[in-house]
């Protein structure tokens, strides 16, 4: 991860003073490098390491923070790990260019692996990731959303990067057919109960911990699991509430309908959902070669479920 980090940091140089200052105001902030540390894992699970492994990991983690950028402005958020976010800070159309800028930095920095396969599996990773803002978008406010939706919309959303991650770690192993499949569905599992906790810390976490606003989701309007399982589970009144609130993107009724959520048992119902995908990853590193690496990938997922922030 240090040599990540190092080539993150050469490649963000720029000769536009503004780009390098939002781009490492973003990248400093922190963040858990999960799709960079899941391509390492993968590729020396597999038997790779060779350099291009840091090249590519640097590539996922600024196509990533690239969505960031795009997400806050869309959002409206004002808090990302723990402080301001860049838009909020630099104002919406720097936060939209300098994504751009680090959506194209990324697709230089492709060519370096001078393989064809890798640029397919991050262009059309990136055009997925598209397509689910898209997606995510045309849901908002729509209190009939149910899990089948959700679930489309996470998979391509915020999945779909981790699977490339993981596939390209298997690409750049010469993995066959069959260890690269079951490394692209680790890294789609791990990718969906990540977004899935995320949405239950929307709902049961720590402001200061998870380092941004309780109940963004409901005023974004985002009808997520937690909040799809309350309805189906609660009474008529608390379906109401919860609708209405989704459909307003209205938070005057937080403290209820998280009131709400807990007593229905939602959360639960979300965190088995999560736990569900969990051990589909876990199931799918078993398939990898037994090492410290693929072992690394099973503690991952496992962990994965008791994150707080």
């Amino acid at each position: 991860m240090h040599e990540v980090d190092a080539v993150i940091a050469r490649r963000l140089d720029s000769g536009v003073p503004l780009v390098g200052q939002v781009s490492r105001y973003i990248i400093s902030a922190g963040g858990k490098r999960l799709r960079p540390a899941l391509l390492l894992l993968v590729s020396a699970a597999l038997g790779h390491t060779g350099p291009q492994r840091f090249n590519l990991a640097a590539v996922v983690e600024f196509i990533h923070t690239a969505t960031l950028l795009h997400d806050d402005v869309v959002d409206e958020s004002t808090l990302r790990r723990g402080r301001a976010t860049a838009n909020e800070s630099f104002g919406n159309p720097a936060s939209v260019l300098v994504g751009d800028f680090l959506y194209s930095r990324a697709f230089q920095m492709m060519l370096d692996a001078q393989d064809m396969r890798v640029m397919a599996i991050l262009a059309d990773a990136t055009n997925v990731i598209a397509e689910g803002e898209v997606l995510q978008l045309m849901n908002m406010h729509d209190a009939s959303l149910d899990e089948a939706g959700y679930l489309r919309v996470i998979r391509s959303k915020t999945a779909k990067l981790f699977e490339a991650s993981a596939r390209l770690g298997a690409v750049l192993a010469g993995a066959d057919a069959g260890l690269e499949e079951a490394s692209a569905e680790y890294g789609q599992a791990l990718g969906t109960a990540f977004q899935v906790i995320d949405d239950v810390l929307d709902y049961d976490g720590d402001s200061h911990e998870m380092g941004k606003n309780l109940g963004d989701d409901l005023r974004e309007g985002k009808a997520t699991l937690p909040l799809i399982a309350a309805m189906a589970r609660g009474t008529p009144q608390q379906r109401d509430l919860i609708r209405h609130a989704i459909e307003n993107g209205a938070t005057r009724e937080l403290d209820a309908i998280v009131a709400i959520v807990r007593e229905t048992g939602a959360l639960e119902v979300t965190r088995a959902a999560a736990a569900s995908e969990a051990r589909r990853a876990v199931a799918c590193a078993q398939r990898l070669p037994r090492n410290n690496y693929s072992e690394g990938l099973v503690q991952l997922a496992a962990q994965l479920l008791e994150r707080r922030n």
